[in-house]
């Protein structure tokens, strides 16, 4: 018993000890040990901990390598609603939400700027000072519990030091650096998966595997940014973040303090400039009343607090060099130009390729051969062409010429009447074509199959097993068991993907599981040209049935809402090639759900018979909830304003314009509230 008395006062002290020096390292910035020593300590740790699982406390170090798997991620309903912030882009705006402040606020008051950082955000819950559950966002009521995951994360304190609450909600952003998301794109470029778009994605991606020693190794950071609970410490925010630091959070790495909105227009017309420098991502700056007793005065709206704003950064722009255009083939047969440019530092990532959108783009700027193109990008995501920089021109070079035949295949590209995006007319034979409605017919949307993804299909359709979306349902343990493919590293090595016993396992269940999905989402799985999610849904309540789809003329199918002749005649083309009518047999053989289900067929009232919306603006639930109850109620959503638009259903930050249009045309406006109330008992 002694010795066991011994082993647990042993595990304990390694733990405090090797709490104290991740402390001094990741939130203090002053290591005391040397890496090789701390290893060390950890091994030790472990080592015991493994023998004696009993004494493992909520709080080891050992939990920040990971190791539990989680298939399935529950969600929590948040104790205080994760608000989003206003946002702006102007120092107008600011001035003008600082005439706000000041109309309710008369005595003086003071704002305090702090970063925005580009990530995911995360409520922290920290019961008797441990970390009792990590929650994400979520729809702003309800978010996904990661804390196994969270836990990964260094600076993320699992038990908090000194004089801490009974409860506390600490809030902030889960980012993954630049030095993290290159390292993490060059990996899977060796594994020949798709690199992430950027740092919010991957941060967003990892925080969602199921395994937590994999997030582990993501390098990911947490930035702190509000506290909520009945006993915040100090009487404003800046004072309550000061002692989240000796609680053990690392402080904001920047964070001022302003007694006018001058200062505030400084600081951000220094960190516009600043951020370059950053190691990480931000897409603006936070502005804050720093007062609590102010910010309760202010109040918040039922989506944001009238107390702080966001301001976003602009675009930022470089030039660099067009050395080529590609030319990619997508799942409906357009022909999409890519340029292949100069690598470029631009908002934290090197960009090398950027979309030329189709032929009119590259006629409208004129592209030509050797150009310096102007670069941003969108959202501070996805790189754009915005222009051309015609000091850098050779006058001699000429216009970069859009191909005339398919790069893949040979085929001759063609141009319909009416449409900007020219494409390949081998729709049944052209592989990118091919493989583009495969990976549509199992994305998430659609049939949900997460079993499989754009690696898994490659291998699939390059080792002829799978052609059409059909195949997927013949396939066996034996066509999938060992299956390999051959793939080219980053460093030029060669190496092998195969498939494992789990894998086909789990690939051969989520097509099982797919042949429950909804009659709807089955229809825009087939990936008909025009028909997108709203349409597939319109289409399947309107008919019923795949058959009555397939058999509705020109004009049946122009009844339906949002359905023009451009979409009818697609659907009449679909569901007359007899290719197509062999698979959608096939699929029926396989048990897929062809008619819509007996209880999705039934409204919930028909209070809103003949009614038509228009949904426009911010709401205390998703936009989407609210179409969906439109319908449920016999009604019609539609996407203008027009003299058959019944009402306008309007939430905050409505566009000007659509209230402009409804005033003339004389459509009531009216609010969520309103809405409710007619569709309630």
């Amino acid at each position: 018993m002694n010795n066991l008395f011994e082993i647990e006062d042993k595990i304990k002290k390694l733990t405090e000890e090797i709490n104290q020096h991740n402390y001094n390292y990741y939130i203090l910035d002053n290591p005391t040990i040397s890496d090789y020593d701390f290893d060390v300590l950890l091994k030790e740790l472990t080592d015991l901990e493994n023998q004696y699982p009993q004494f493992r406390s909520t709080d080891s170090p050992t939990q920040r390598v990971g190791g539990e798997i989680t298939k399935n991620f529950e969600t929590a309903e948040h104790i205080y609603p994760m608000q989003s912030l206003s946002n702006t882009y102007s120092s107008g705006e600011l001035l003008e939400f600082d005439r706000r402040v000041g109309e309710v606020i008369s005595e003086g008051y003071e704002y305090v700027c702090e970063l925005k950082y580009d990530g995911v955000a995360i409520s922290l819950i920290y019961e008797k000072g441990h970390l009792a559950r990590a929650v994400t966002r979520g729809d702003g009521v309800r978010g996904d519990v990661v804390t196994s995951n969270v836990k990964t994360i260094k600076t993320v304190p699992l038990r908090l030091r000194g004089d801490y609450p009974e409860f506390l909600e600490v809030r902030g952003e889960i980012i993954m650096p630049f030095t993290s998301f290159e390292q993490l794109n060059a990996e899977r470029d060796d594994i020949g998966e798709p690199p992430f778009a950027n740092p919010r994605n991957a941060a967003s991606g990892s925080l969602k595997l199921q395994d937590s020693s994999l997030v582990a190794r993501r390098g990911l950071d947490f930035k702190l940014y509000f506290a909520l609970g009945d006993s915040l410490p100090g009487g404003n925010h800046y004072e309550c973040l000061m002692k989240l630091h000796e609680w053990g959070f690392r402080k904001p790495d920047v964070m001022e303090r302003f007694s006018d909105i001058e200062g505030v227009l400084g600081f951000i017309s220094r960190w516009d400039e600043k951020r370059k420098e950053l190691p990480y991502p931000i897409d603006g700056a936070v502005i804050k009343v720093n007062d609590f007793a102010q910010q309760r005065q202010i109040g918040a709206t039922a989506k944001s607090p009238r107390w702080a704003i966001a301001y976003k950064f602009k675009a930022e722009r470089v030039s660099t060099k067009l050395l080529s255009v590609d030319f990619q083939v997508g799942r409906t047969g357009i022909v999409t130009p890519v340029a292949n440019l100069e690598p470029v530092q631009l908002a934290g990532t090197v960009v090398k390729r950027a979309t030329l959108n189709n032929e009119n783009f590259m006629r409208e700027y004129d592209i030509r051969e050797g150009d310096h193109l102007f670069v941003e990008k969108g959202g501070e995501i996805i790189p754009k062409i915005v222009g051309v920089d015609l000091g850098m021109r050779n006058p001699c070079a000429a216009p970069v010429a859009f191909a005339s035949r398919c790069p893949v295949c040979g085929a001759p590209l063609t141009r319909q009447e009416g449409e900007s995006g020219i494409f390949c007319t081998n729709a049944d034979s052209c592989p990118p074509q091919i493989k583009g409605r495969l990976e549509h017919f199992i994305s998430r949307k659609a049939m949900n199959i997460d079993s499989l993804g754009e690696g898994k299909v490659d291998m699939l359709f390059s080792n002829g097993l799978v052609k059409n979306i059909a195949d997927f349902y013949s396939l066996t343990t034996g066509d999938l068991l060992g299956l390999e493919k051959k793939i080219e590293g980053g460093d030029g090595a060669m190496r092998t993907l195969s498939f494992r016993e789990k894998t086909v396992e789990n690939i051969l269940s989520g097509i099982e599981m797919s042949k429950k999905v909804p009659f709807e989402r089955l229809l825009f799985a087939l990936g008909i040209r025009f028909v997108g999610e709203v349409t597939a849904r319109k289409l399947a309540r309107h008919f019923g049935s795949m058959d009555a789809v397939a058999n509705a003329s020109r004009e049946e199918l122009m009844t339906v809402d949002d359905v023009g002749e451009r979409v009818a005649d697609s659907i009449v083309s679909y569901f007359n090639s007899t290719v197509n009518l062999e698979v959608l047999m096939r699929l029926r053989n396989a048990g897929l759900q062809f008619e819509v289900a007996l209880d999705a067929k039934d409204h919930t009232s028909n209070r809103l018979e003949g009614k038509v919306f228009v949904v426009s603006g911010v709401f205390t639930v998703p936009r989407d909830t609210i179409k969906e109850a439109v319908e449920q109620n016999g009604g019609k959503n539609a996407s203008s304003i027009s003299r058959n638009t019944s009402f306008v259903l309007a939430g905050e930050k409505m566009g000007p314009e659509k209230r402009r249009k409804a005033v003339q045309l004389g459509v009531p406006i009216i609010s969520e509230e309103e809405f409710w109330n007619m569709i309630s008992d």
